[in-house]
């Protein structure tokens, strides 16, 4: 019993296990460089990149041959008519100026937008991460709280069987331990089973075999920030992927409309062609060439207007969803930096007030109730107490790393990395 009270306090009992200790670092590139949806991703920027070049670029110039003025009786007699003539061309379609840039502006910041939202969902992916990752830290110290537990509740069975085997006790005490004992062990498989599931998370992330084995989580001190919500905010408006994408496509919108504008010009078409002819009917058969140039006639405004009205709605919608997103920064840093302080201060209290003085009211109760100075639903509280104590102290460690994940995710960048021990 001594024994067991005293790994207690010495805090060795925390330990995961022997297995080796995972490295979250390692963890998050091998995230990112396996995860499926971060290569889909990066796949559908690459080829939208490649539609700048397509966009900025002549259509296919166009090959003409041709018999012009061509006899139906004879066809294929040259020399028939003097204005039958083989003909061969080349035409270009050029457009209005200025727009093949705007088109090539416009799939540019397309290709920008997709490119941001490929950072912005690996920054979402390694908050997933570092998520289950600290989840699965205070499964491993919850675990290692209810395996102390139950040594300690077997501790008091032996004592309560001593205090009724003398005639000091009640066999009632011993029944009770037992109920505690079991409600212990039925606490640590819902842990396994939390473990379990956990691992099953961490390896769909990382892609790789849903049984494969996650090692345990070492110890790590809290990361500190000292940033304000103010500063934070500002980090947040340069860095953010999500917020430089929706620029881009803001940019997008507004190339697309000044290209709408352009469309009310026309575009042309040069052609030359090369006429060979025979001599036929007394003439010489003189060669002779053609050189014109045709345009459209931009007389459709309707379909140009809706051109027009659709590239400015889509650049409101960029900016509706770029103030909205900033509204959400705002609030988000807010709440996260309120939760964190909470859990900051509560990890202070319980490691240097709360639970030294709970590990002494469980001593004292211990001892008293070898004497027969307290009864043991005194013991089993003081024992309870000591236990949600210890687990709500992992629980907010877990959870002050969690919200700094969730905060990075926000901000768009790293804020700090822990000093592994």
């Amino acid at each position: 019993m001594v024994f067991a009270l005293s790994a207690w306090s010495g805090g060795a009992v925390y330990a995961a296990g022997p297995q080796p200790a995972e490295d979250l670092a390692h963890l998050i590139d091998a995230a990112l460089a396996n995860n499926p949806e971060i290569k889909a991703s990066e796949a559908r920027w690459q080829a939208y990149k490649n539609r700048i070049a397509q966009a900025r670029s002549l259509d296919d110039p166009m090959l003409t041959f041709k018999i012009q003025n061509g006899v139906l009786k004879t066809p294929l007699d040259f020399q028939k008519d003097s204005m039958t003539a083989k003909v061969i061309g080349v035409s270009q379609q050029i457009p209005f100026w200025g727009k093949r840039e705007l088109k090539g502006e416009a799939a540019s910041h397309e290709a920008e937008a997709l490119k941001w939202d490929v950072d912005e969902r690996k920054l979402e992916l390694a908050r997933m991460v570092k998520e289950t990752w600290y989840r699965l830290y205070y499964v491993d110290k919850a675990t290692a709280v209810v395996d102390n537990n139950i040594k300690v509740i077997g501790g008091f069975i032996t004592i309560a069987e001593t205090r009724y085997a003398v005639g000091q006790g009640v066999q009632q005490d011993i029944y009770k331990a037992q109920v505690e004992r079991s409600k212990m062990l039925d606490m640590r498989i819902s842990l396994e089973q939390q473990r379990k599931s956990l691992e099953a998370t961490l390896n769909n992330l990382l892609y790789r075999p849903a049984d494969t084995p996650v090692g345990a989580i070492p110890d790590f001190d809290l990361t500190p920030l000292n940033l304000s919500a103010e500063e934070l905010r500002k980090e947040a408006y340069k860095d953010r992927p999500k917020l430089k994408a929706l620029q881009a496509l803001i940019e997008k919108a507004n190339a697309g409309y000044r290209l709408a504008e352009r469309e009310f010009y026309p575009d042309f078409n040069v052609s030359l062609e090369y006429m060979q002819r025979e001599p036929a009917m007394g003439g010489e058969g003189l060669d002779m060439y053609s050189l014109g140039l045709t345009f459209n006639l931009p007389v459709r405004r309707a379909r140009r207007y809706a051109m027009a009205a659709e590239a400015a709605a889509e650049e409101a919608e960029a900016r509706a969803e770029l103030n909205s997103l900033r509204n959400d920064i705002d609030s988000g840093i807010v709440d996260l930096l309120a939760q964190m302080k909470k859990r900051q201060k509560l990890i202070t209290l319980y490691k240097t007030g709360i639970i030294p003085q709970a590990e002494q009211d469980l001593e004292s109760a211990t001892i008293n109730y070898r004497v027969g100075k307290v009864d043991f639903l005194t013991l089993l509280d003081s024992l309870m107490t000591l236990f949600n104590y210890e687990r709500e102290y992992y629980e907010s460690i877990a959870d002050y790393q969690i919200k700094l994940a969730g905060l990075e995710a926000l901000v768009g960048k790293e804020l700090g990395r822990q000093n592994q021990p």
